[in-house]
């Protein structure tokens, strides 16, 4: 194949669709409440938007993402939606097969990716409208199953049976392989692999892929399919260019300290469910600790705070640090995260404050956790405590695993000593193509190019199929 993408999230449904020879046009009439952007719209109406220059289009435009060609796709498609607006999107798709290039998209789970994964009553940070696809606006499919937006959010199950609904809507099934664990990806030149794949290659070359003689190096993808009965079937697949886009869902954060391989701590959230689900926690349980202060460690005690299970709840940062998540939502539209960070203001072990059941301990951090379940904390000034708890949840990220790379991808992200982070250390890419700069052929969409929220990942996609639309010398003259 000329292109395969490993992941299935919405990154992945996002760019099969382009792709797939949907085209996004300027919607002629239509008035973008950006005047510079609309002046650029229109002196190039008649050009689809992937085969302008993206940088020129997305010059000046400011938002919640640092990617420009994340802001532009995002406006084009909800050009008002930060002030509160409802305006429609500026673009219009069309059908053109003739320009779509042939792909495999290669996923563990349904495609959706990690939403099948997250508890299904969750709801999103995101407001539901964000979470949407191209033309098939989320909203519109929620009414379709007589349903409305809670607060303006959805829940994961929501998500997860809408993308699901997308790739069949849109007649994408075809490019799609489920229950597929890729185990290795490295270049190789395509005359050391079989003649075979010199064959295919070449039939696809002579209709598709207009390239010079010389680009005779091309990526081998293996793996295995998960069947049916539960067996693993091995595959290699050949493609000119792959797609990174498997997310950040993959391996919790550990913290490194004594016992924390110890049966009662845990890096899920998921853990404490179940526990409440058999039984095994309760009202009476010694106290549940958890530690990490982003919005899953607030979920977790959110949902504690609902079964009544009581909680010690550490972390590093100060109540008050601009970088802690609270400190950036909106009061009004995020009421029970609001909530959490008032708990961990006014709960802090120094002072009993209205919340029974909670006890928050800032700018401390784990020493151990010790087979009796009692676990020693440190605070900044170096005083250590010791609390007995029931379990302990450690929730402070997630990585992404890059183990069937060469060197785990350690070569391709900014900084090449250090793993690889979707806010710290993201894969390294061009801006407008989203291809790596360590690596021809090879592109990074969503976390691992550093977007993180399903709104901001579709700019990645529409980079990546401009590019290879260029590539694939499929562009309009």
């Amino acid at each position: 194949v000329s292109v395969v993408f490993l992941g299935n999230g919405p990154s992945g449904i996002c760019l099969s669709y382009l792709l797939s020879g949907y085209i996004p046009y300027f919607k002629r009439d239509s008035l973008h409440p950006h005047p510079i952007l609309q002046k650029k719209l229109e002196e190039t109406a008649g050009a689809s938007i992937l085969d302008q220059d993206l940088e020129y289009l997305s010059e000046g435009l400011e938002g919640r993402s640092h990617s420009p060609v994340a802001l532009l796709f995002d406006t084009l498609q909800r050009p008002d939606t930060d002030f509160g607006g409802t305006a429609e999107s500026v673009l219009t798709w069309w059908y053109e097969p003739d320009r779509a290039i042939p792909h495999l998209v290669l996923g563990r789970n349904a495609p959706g990716g990690a939403w099948h994964s997250i508890e299904g009553s969750m709801v999103t940070l995101s407001r539901g409208e964000w979470m949407g696809l191209p033309d098939l606006p989320f909203k519109d499919w929620l009414k379709q199953k007589r349903r409305g937006l809670r607060n303006n959010r959805a829940t994961a199950e929501d998500i997860a049976q809408y993308y699901q609904h997308y790739v069949v809507r849109k007649g994408l099934q075809k490019n799609f392989r489920c229950g597929t664990v890729v185990t290795s990806v490295r270049k190789v030149s395509a005359e050391s692999s079989s003649n075979q794949v010199q064959k295919d290659l070449q039939e696809n070359r002579d209709s598709l892929w207009n390239l010079n003689e010389k680009s005779t190096e091309v990526f081998q993808v293996d793996g295995f399919f998960k069947t049916v009965k539960g067996d693993k079937e091995p595959f290699s697949v050949y493609a000119e260019n792959v797609v990174l886009a498997t997310g950040t869902y993959d391996s919790p954060t550990w913290l490194g300290v004594k016992g924390e391989n110890l049966s009662y701590v845990h890096h899920q959230l998921s853990a404490l469910e179940e526990a409440v689900k058999n039984n095994t926690i309760g009202i009476m349980s010694d106290p549940v600790l958890i530690v990490g202060a982003g919005l899953t460690a607030a979920d977790a005690i959110l949902f504690a705070h609902h079964c009544n299970i009581p909680v010690i709840h550490v972390f590093r940062r100060r109540v008050t640090d601009p970088g802690l998540i609270f400190n950036q939502l909106p009061k009004m539209m995020y009421p029970e995260y609001h909530k959490v960070h008032q708990m961990m203001k006014e709960q802090s072990a120094a002072c009993a404050g209205p919340y029974e059941c909670y006890v928050s301990l800032p700018e401390h951090h784990v020493l151990s956790f010790g087979k009796d379940k009692k676990c020693i904390f440190q605070d900044k000034n170096g005083y250590q405590k010791v609390y007995k708890i029931s379990m302990a949840l450690v929730l402070t990220g997630s990585n992404p695993n890059l183990s069937f790379l060469p060197n785990n991808g350690m070569d391709l992200v900014v900084d090449s000593g250090q793993p690889v982070n979707p806010k710290r250390n993201p894969i390294d890419v061009d801006p407008f193509t989203y291809e790596c700069t360590q690596e021809k052929g090879l592109y990074a969409l969503g976390p691992l190019a550093g977007d993180n929220f399903v709104r901001f990942v579709q700019g990645g996609a529409l980079a990546v199929a401009s590019s290879l639309l260029k590539k694939a010398n499929k562009n309009p003259p």
